[in-house]
């Protein structure tokens, strides 16, 4: 899978390189024992054509105090998900893990890996996830590889049969919201005061819920400790999937409004991250608008890819259609953004040639509105009655919107 470079925010060039974890070959061995174990278990229990994982997953890391918690739900509604994370510390809670630990039993990476996968072929992350707290040790790194691997092959088995949609093309995110040091510290213990103040007044009023509190907020060679260990131990891990895939390198140091621009920065919609292969191909000569706004994206992919792979002929000719006569219309009026095209094309009489053109447009950053009339246009006249015959012609009127260099230089 191809990786896109994430430039460091330059706040946070202070953060130390890691050098690449290796793992041991004992390790290997176990993350492939793990995950074969808990694969043939899915198998066994959902069948292989059921396997069907989210689309997108984003594992996301961050320093103690980077703003993880606060800043989930933003993330959440940049990407268009409407689910709710995954934390793993609360899946590791869960009642599953619970009867283990009641049996006497640890939660290990076997456990946690099984439960993690059966969380995510719910059909609530379908579209896609974001991962709090995953992967955290070399052998959960090597599982997240293998099932990813399993993703992509499911996909290339089931890709020319009709259930080839359930498997889409899988992107995965490593988000790392970064902090240095002193200000982890910092936010720690001010989290630490602040956590006490609200608890009291809770306790006092009897109104609200009370907040964890957590013994690291409250001693700096605690919230020291916890941020070194952060460093060593998850910053590793999610550094070692670095060059596999997508990562997102996130300057978490300044207020929050800073630092939401910065996931925006980061997460700039590429539809060749997220369509597949063949729908990019068949859209690449189409030109993209400069700004794209994400308005239903994980819908909008998901109709594109079925065209794709539900009629892929007539969205051939959709595609050619639009590229042959209506794009040289549309460049012509790049400057007001605004071009009219009227047209008595056949290929639109299909209502679902009419919904492809619409996706298209949407996808490349246009807003598409398509009216449509009939004109009665007079063929003959019966002499003896005067009476006039009258034939029926439909004439499509598209208008296409964007924003043009016009606006751009007020």
């Amino acid at each position: 899978m191809s990786t896109p470079t994430a430039t460091p925010p330059k706040a946070a060039a202070a953060a130390p390189t890691p050098p690449a974890v290796k793992l041991t070959d004992l390790e290997i061995k176990d993350a492939q024992l793990i995950f074969g174990s808990v694969w043939s278990d899915l198998e066994a229990d959902f069948g292989r054509e059921n396997l069907r994982f989210p689309k997108e997953i984003i594992l996301l890391g961050g320093a103690p105090g980077a703003g993880k918690g606060t800043n989930t739900q933003f993330i959440t509604k940049t990407r268009g998900l409407t689910c709710p994370p995954i934390v793993i510390s609360a899946l590791l809670d869960s009642p599953e893990a619970k009867r283990l630990k009641d049996a006497g039993h640890m939660v290990g990476d076997r456990e946690a890996v099984g439960l993690l996968f059966r969380e995510l072929m719910k059909e609530a992350y379908r579209d896609g996830v974001i991962l709090d707290g995953f992967p955290r040790t070399s052998v959960q790194v090597e599982c997240l590889k293998l099932l990813v691997d399993k993703m992509q092959a499911l996909r290339r088995e089931f890709f020319t049969t009709p259930l080839g949609i359930h498997f889409r093309q899988p992107t995965i995110h490593i988000m790392v919201l970064f902090v240095d040091e002193k200000e982890s510290i910092a936010r720690q213990l001010k989290r630490g005061k602040e956590t006490l103040t609200h608890n009291e007044e809770v306790a006092r009023t009897g109104v609200g819920q009370l907040w964890e509190d957590r013994p690291t907020d409250h001693d700096e060679t605690l919230a020291r400790r916890r941020y070194r260990v952060f460093k060593e131990q998850t910053w590793d891990a999610l550094q070692s999937l670095k060059e596999i895939f997508h990562y997102h390198f996130i300057n978490a140091q300044g207020p929050i409004e800073e630092v939401e621009q910065n996931i925006l920065r980061e997460l700039e919609y590429q539809s060749t991250l997220e369509l597949d292969p063949r729908t990019v191909d068949r859209l690449r000569n189409l030109p993209v608008a400069s700004e794209i706004i994400v308005h239903a994206r994980q819908e909008l992919v998901k109709r594109l890819d079925s065209h794709e792979f539900g009629q892929p002929e007539l969205f051939a000719k959709v595609v050619a259609f639009i590229a042959r006569k209506i794009m040289p219309i549309v460049q012509r009026h790049a400057i007001s953004g605004c071009a009219h095209i009227n047209t008595e094309d056949p290929i639109l009489d299909d209502s679902t040639a009419l919904a492809m053109l619409i996706d298209v447009f949407s996808e490349r950053g246009f807003h598409a509105m398509v009216d449509i009339h009939r004109i009665e246009v007079p063929e003959s006249v019966d002499l003896a009655t005067g009476a006039i015959k009258c034939r029926t012609k439909k004439v499509y009127r598209i208008q296409i919107r964007f924003q043009g260099s016009e606006i751009r230089r007020g």
